[in-house]
């Protein structure tokens, strides 16, 4: 599934803070392995239930065709659901949780899982479920012709 996004704002990607998050997760991914440079595609996610039901991965349990992959979540809001789900690839051992505290982080290894989260619900009010999925990769940008999950890229910075 092809996705594309709006530019991340020039003041977040410009701010310590963000340099110091890709840092610290491209640090922490080469613990397991050891790489030269990172190639970094950086991906805002909001699900909204306005319309009802809100579908955070419609494409199903997937790869994001890269090596490595941060899922953090900044805000979840006035919903049900939104449970993500980890498995081995080609099985079905697995975890299965619900981040609900702001700044939650999963850290997965592409090339050895597939991913996706369950669709959420209003609770109440319309709400929503806010992402940033940060993902690394040696070698290079993903063009879309090889992704096999997310595509586009909001910002690129690598590390």
């Amino acid at each position: 599934m092809e996705r594309w996004f709006e530019p991340i704002e020039a003041n977040v990607v410009e701010s310590a803070a963000w340099n110091r998050l890709l840092t610290a997760i491209g640090a922490a991914f080469a613990q397991v392995r050891k790489v030269e440079r990172w190639y970094i595609e950086a991906h805002q996610f909001r699900i909204d239930t306005e319309g009802g039901i809100g579908r955070p991965t419609p494409e199903g349990a997937h790869r994001d065709g890269v090596d490595y992959v941060a899922v953090i979540l900044v805000e979840r809001r006035s919903v049900r659901g939104g449970e993500t789900r980890v498995f081995e690839a080609g099985s079905s051992v697995g975890v299965r949780f619900t981040m609900t505290e702001p700044w939650s982080m999963l850290l997965m290894d592409d090339t050895r899982v597939v991913h996706e989260t369950t669709p959420i619900q209003p609770d109440g009010l319309p709400g929503h479920r806010d992402t940033l999925v940060l993902t690394y990769r040696v070698g290079g940008f993903q063009s879309p012709q090889r992704n096999s999950g997310n595509a586009g890229d909001a910002d690129s910075r690598s590390s």
